[in-house]
């Protein structure tokens, strides 16, 4: 980018006249996402209850042929608050979530805060060990879990640190007409909260800024998932930075989303965006290509939201004479790439981009509120964009001791000042806290939240996303830790070494995962098969690698770190890897084979899609 690309205030300007109608809207969100009084009443359940009197008729959430109205949905939420304050459960305890998107959830997560009860949204493709530390690492109170996932969930019962008679069960359709077919040792919620009280609960008067909403789980840089949390006070900043500032939804708006509900930018900005605006959210358990827009026509969606793959998705799919037979207008999320961001707004007919980024334990966001293209916005927040030493992995400081902030035009970190206004709420490990934050960054004793992202500077406080750094990378719109993955394969029997990292394929959004790996003394042949159903079992579908490449050794430092700048350099590329087998797992394929020069020539020009 040449700094005559970089957005000026005439720019601005010219764009703002658009939203002048919006200003007391506008200016209202403002208002709610800086207020810090820590006794005002505040939070999801709140919202929720204001929606259900703005627009009590008005649908809340569409799912399959389920139409909730904002009355039938807080009604829902307030059985399932009064039926857990009956068990004893208060502001401050913990309950695991572990269902797949459908309403149960979301009236869950509503019920549990509206009485302060935290809900741990445990990621619903996390497996065995993983699934184990999630939910532990939360020490919950109870575990409510949808009948799609108990399968998973019997595989880690034992494990669980939980008492007996602590598990709720949701069926996946038609609970209240189920009565007796809750599995073994867990108690049918539905029918649990059939005669409990419809009226919204006393405590939902008593839930301030500083009160504990969710858990998300971030794979940080390091190890097993993190669990951040998210304060009612965060929300309220979400709820009116992007859902009455940047949004703007009226109550006929129906936002459409396939993104899992355990994410902050689908929990949160988008479902809070519908909320503040009293519209619906409609949503679908797994995103579909074919059935996408059949949805987007089926429930009059007016909005959804994305991921840049999804986007990707949509693109690949053959033009018809319908792309534009609907009634979407804007579209909220991020990821969308710049090759395809003007294609895709021309294609489908797409007004607004509003593109974002934040992230579930930092403190700062950006949102394109100037509807500009290829940026995540604006951000009216104290952040800087520093210089950033690529093969250290640090922020760079000058002979003075402090950072430099780039110019505009430049990538490099993105840091946010932790203040009064912008706390870092952070994770529940104190040590990775410090972790994250920089200390003394142009000043003795100030302090600033690393956000492990580089941004590009494009000016006047807007920004573009270039990558993640250090030991996580993006794939399939979800953060992957090198260190977990790293860990999972290093307890496969044949391997002794594996050193996990991001590559690049062109034509895809984020960096695929690849592992170098090194067999155990006496291991001639991996069984690669096996180490491929290994992987399934114990990651993500995101997370499983999707390149190999077998070295007889590793190279480290001199402090014993692998030299993982040399190998990412050369990626998968077979002329730069100097003889080492190259393996990968292909598009619709459940092994690892040969990664030859035309599987290679055929990768880089896109004949498979990954």
């Amino acid at each position: 980018m040449s700094h005559d690309d970089v957005i000026t205030l005439a720019q601005v300007a010219r764009k703002a006249t658009s939203i002048l109608p919006h200003l007391p809207t506008m200016l209202k969100g403002l208002r709610i996402s800086n207020d810090t009084d820590p006794q005002k009443t505040v939070g999801l359940g709140w919202a929720i209850e204001q929606a259900a009197r703005h627009n009590p008729h008005g649908a809340a959430v569409l799912y399959q042929d389920q139409r909730h109205t904002y009355t039938q949905f807080n009604q829902w939420s307030n059985r399932i608050a009064h039926y857990f304050l009956a068990q004893g459960f208060a502001k401050g305890d913990v309950v695991a979530v572990f269902i797949e998107n459908r309403p149960e959830l979301l009236a869950t997560v509503v019920g549990l805060a509206k009485i302060g009860v935290v809900a741990a949204l445990v990621n619903t493709s996390q497996r065995d060990r993983v699934l184990t530390h999630s939910i532990n690492l939360v020490k919950p109170r109870a575990v409510i879990v949808g009948d799609e996932l108990i399968t998973p969930f019997r595989e880690v019962h034992a494990s669980l640190a939980i008492e007996q008679g602590t598990v709720y069960w949701f069926a996946d359709q038609n609970v209240h007409e189920q009565p007796g077919q809750e599995p073994e040792g867990t108690i049918n919620l539905q029918a649990a909260i059939e005669h409990m009280p419809v009226f919204n609960p006393a405590t939902s008067k008593h839930i301030h800024r500083n009160d504990g909403l969710f858990y998300v789980y971030t794979s940080g840089t390091t190890g097993l998932p993190k669990a951040a949390i998210f304060t009612h006070g965060r929300w309220m900043k979400a709820y009116g930075a992007f859902g009455l500032t940047t949004v703007r939804f009226g109550k006929h708006d129906v936002l459409y989303t396939t993104m899992p509900m355990y994410h902050a930018t689908a929990m949160v900005v988008c479902w809070g965006s519908c909320i503040a605006g009293s519209a619906g959210i409609a949503i679908r358990r797994k995103f579909s290509a074919r059935e996408f827009w059949n949805d987007i026509r089926r429930y009059n969606a007016t909005s959804f939201g994305y991921v840049g793959e999804l986007c990707r998705y949509l693109m690949e799919l053959p033009a018809s004479e319908m792309d534009r037979e609907h009634k979407v207008r804007k579209i909220i999320g991020n990821g969308l790439r710049p090759g395809i961001w003007k294609p895709f707004k021309q294609r489908f007919g797409i007004e607004e981009v509003l593109e974002l980024y934040a992230s579930s334990e930092g403190n700062v966001g950006f949102t394109n509120i100037f509807n500009f293209d290829n940026t995540v916005g604006f951000s009216p927040m104290p952040y800087c964009i520093v210089a950033y030493d690529k093969d250290s992995e640090q922020p760079a400081r000058g002979p003075d001791g402090f950072m430099r902030k780039v110019q505009p035009g430049e990538a490099g970190l993105l840091i946010a000042e932790i203040t009064d206004k912008t706390p870092f709420d952070g994770y529940t490990d104190p040590a990775k806290n410090e972790a994250c934050i920089l200390r003394d960054v142009f000043a003795k004793g100030d302090r600033y939240f690393n956000t492990g992202d580089l941004l590009r500077d494009i000016g006047f406080r807007h920004a573009q996303f270039v990558d993640r750094t250090g030991d996580t990378f993006r794939w399939k719109g979800e953060n992957v830790s090198t260190t977990e993955v790293e860990n999972i394969m290093g307890v496969f029997g044949q391997l002794v070494d594996a050193v996990v990292y991001g590559v690049e394929i062109p034509g895809t959004n984020g960096r695929a995962g690849m592992a170098a790996i090194t067999p155990r003394e006496g291991i001639h042949h991996i069984d690669y098969a096996m180490l491929y159903e290994y992987l399934r079992k114990e990651l993500p579908p995101f997370a499983v690698p999707v390149f190999l490449r077998l070295m007889k050794k590793m190279e480290t430092t001199g402090t014993f770190k692998y030299q993982k700048v040399n190998l990412k350099k050369e990626g998968f590329e077979p002329s730069k890897v100097q003889g080492d087998p190259l393996l990968v797992c292909l598009p619709g394929t459940h092994t690892y084979t040969e990664l030859t020069e035309e599987i290679y020539t055929n990768i880089v020009e896109g004949h498979y899609r990954f």
